[in-house]
C-alpha cells in the first residue's frame, strides 16, 4: 500500500474502544483561553492557549456535567489559528484628489501571519458610479493581486473597487467594496488641518 494511502487510512479509521482503552497514548487537547479574532470579517487570526487533559476517559464520555470533570495538565502552548465570523465586509468609500497616491488592501497583515500564496484573490470594477450592484463590475486584473495601487489616480480611476478572497478549496472568506472619489487637482483641497 503506498504511504499517502496507509497514512489517510490511519487518518480517517474510526477510534475503537481498544484504541480508547490505551490511555497514555491517547493525547486530548482543550482549549483553555482564545482572543478574540483579528477581523471582523474576512480572514483573520487568534491566539489560543491549549492544554493536555489528565483525564482523557472523562473528556470522552458523552455526559462530562458529572462532578469528576476532567483537569487540565499544566503541559500548555499558544497556538495561532486562523478565524472568520462574516465574509461580507460592505462598502468602504474614500475620497482623494487627482495625483494622489491611492492603495487598496484587500487582505492585509492577515496574508503575511496564514501565508501569501493560500488565497486566491480577484478583482472587479464598476467604474464612474459607487454601487455593491454586482451586476454593475467587471473583471479587473490588479498587478499585484492583493492590492490596487493608483499612483498617481486619475478622475478616470473613480468607482468602486471589489475585491473577493477564496481559500484553497474555492470558498470564499472575504468580499469587500471599496468606493473611490477622485476630485480634480485645484478644485478643493482635503489637507484641512493647515486650512
Amino acid at each position: 500500500m503506498p504511504l499517502r494511502v496507509y497514512i489517510l487510512f490511519l487518518l480517517l479509521r474510526p477510534l475503537t474502544s481498544a484504541d480508547l482503552e490505551k490511555e497514555d497514548e491517547l493525547h486530548m487537547e482543550v482549549i483553555v483561553n482564545s482572543s478574540p479574532c483579528s477581523a471582523t470579517c474576512g480572514l483573520g487570526v487568534k491566539t489560543q492557549t491549549v492544554c493536555l487533559l489528565r483525564d482523557g476517559e472523562t473528556a470522552i464520555e458523552e455526559d462530562v456535567r458529572h462532578k469528576n470533570k476532567a483537569q487540565v495538565s499544566e503541559e500548555c502552548r499558544d497556538r495561532t489559528v486562523r478565524c472568520q465570523e462574516s465574509w461580507q465586509c460592505g462598502l468602504r468609500t474614500m475620497t482623494v484628489t487627482a495625483g494622489q497616491r491611492v492603495e487598496i488592501d484587500c487582505v492585509g497583515e492577515v496574508m503575511e501571519a496564514v501565508g501569501r500564496f493560500s488565497w486566491r484573490v480577484s478583482w472587479r470594477v464598476a467604474r464612474g458610479v459607487i454601487s455593491s450592484d454586482d451586476s454593475l463590475f467587471a473583471r479587473w486584473e490588479a498587478p499585484l493581486l492583493d492590492r490596487v495601487i493608483l499612483d498617481p489616480v486619475e478622475e478616470k480611476d473613480a468607482g468602486t473597487y471589489r475585491c473577493d478572497v477564496q481559500d484553497a478549496f474555492f470558498r470564499r472568506v472575504k468580499r469587500v467594496y471599496w468606493g473611490v472619489r477622485v476630485l480634480p487637482s485645484g478644485i478643493m483641497d482635503l489637507n484641512y488641518d493647515p486650512s
